[in-house]
């Protein structure tokens, strides 16, 4: 079982940047592919990134390809997604999953091959 905590969101004006962070309880962390998901209101749930166990493969969203980076330290059981160059429509609220075993290209995007999830935290950019 793991357990998923996101944190770092908040109010951030256009341009600007925004680390998140989710930290996972549960000494398989690096059993697990993770991603991170948004989902804006009156929108469906959308991939933003995923990074395999290792995090030597990395997925992304087209919408923030070049913007957004994840990352992940296995040693302190927590994947970051670092956001730069911010846009208003960039505002939704930011989960983390976790996904056991393989993740591909195929896979990474689909929010039902995630088995684990988060609260969420709340990122804005103002115009």
């Amino acid at each position: 079982q793991v357990q998923l905590v996101e944190s770092g969101g908040g109010l951030v004006q256009a341009g600007g940047s925004l680390r998140l962070s989710c930290a996972a309880s549960g000494r398989t962390f690096s059993s697990y592919a993770m991603g991170w998901f948004r989902q804006a209101p009156g929108k469906e749930r959308e991939f933003v990134a995923a990074i395999n166990w290792t995090g030597g493969s990395t997925y992304y969203a087209d919408s923030v390809k070049g913007r957004f980076t994840i990352s992940r330290d296995n040693a302190k059981n927590t994947v970051y997604l670092q956001m730069n160059s911010l846009k208003p429509e960039d505002t939704a609220v930011y989960y983390c999953a976790a996904k056991f075993g393989l993740l591909t290209a195929t896979s990474a995007d689909r929010p039902g091959e995630y088995r684990h999830w988060g609260q969420g935290t709340q990122v804005t950019v103002s115009s």
